[in-house]
């Protein structure tokens, strides 16, 4: 995980939601291979990175960043409800966070639609749409990590197909 202590300006930002009973509870929910709470440490600083490096509110996509996944869910879940869980859990997050962290408007956009484009929710901010570009790039990594070979093997499989069929 990032060794974001070493970062003494953006741990100072993020350090009360880090510490709450509450979001560390994250920290016993699989999420793309690693846990929500290491996922959504690098969802904050990378969009923390971002919008220092182009002068945009980085306080704000720091602390949203942290809380965009901000919900307990069971770990039994079937396809289904991980499914349907893509599209409301945004809401839940903006809730949660409002409930224990008292989060600004900015802080709302950028939970809320952190999930754009699979929810209809439009970013209204440039800073809502460094989180989007974080969470889906580190989604991403995430993901291909945790299930690459898998996508290799099924690739190569597909590949031999279409060669056939060609033939």
């Amino acid at each position: 995980m990032l060794n974001i202590e070493k970062d003494e300006k953006y741990y100072s930002i993020i350090e009360d939601i880090l510490e709450n009973e509450e979001f560390k509870r994250l920290n016993n929910i699989e999420h793309h291979g690693i846990t929500r709470y290491e996922h959504s440490v690098r969802v904050s600083y990378v969009s923390y990175k971002i919008c220092k490096l182009l002068n945009l509110d980085y306080i704000d996509a720091a602390r949203a960043g942290l809380l965009h996944d901000f919900f307990m869910s069971d770990e039994n879940r079937d396809f289904k409800e991980k499914f349907i869980s893509t599209f409301v859990h945004p809401k839940i997050a903006v809730d949660n966070s409002i409930r224990v962290f008292g989060i600004n408007g900015r802080e709302y956009d950028i939970i809320r639609s952190h999930m754009f484009p699979f929810t209809t929710s439009l970013p209204k901010y440039a800073e809502s749409w460094a989180v989007v570009l974080a969470d889906k790039t580190i989604g991403s990594y995430e993901f291909l990590k945790k299930f690459g070979c898998k996508f290799s093997y099924a690739a190569n499989l597909f590949i031999i197909f279409i060669l056939n069929y060609l033939k």
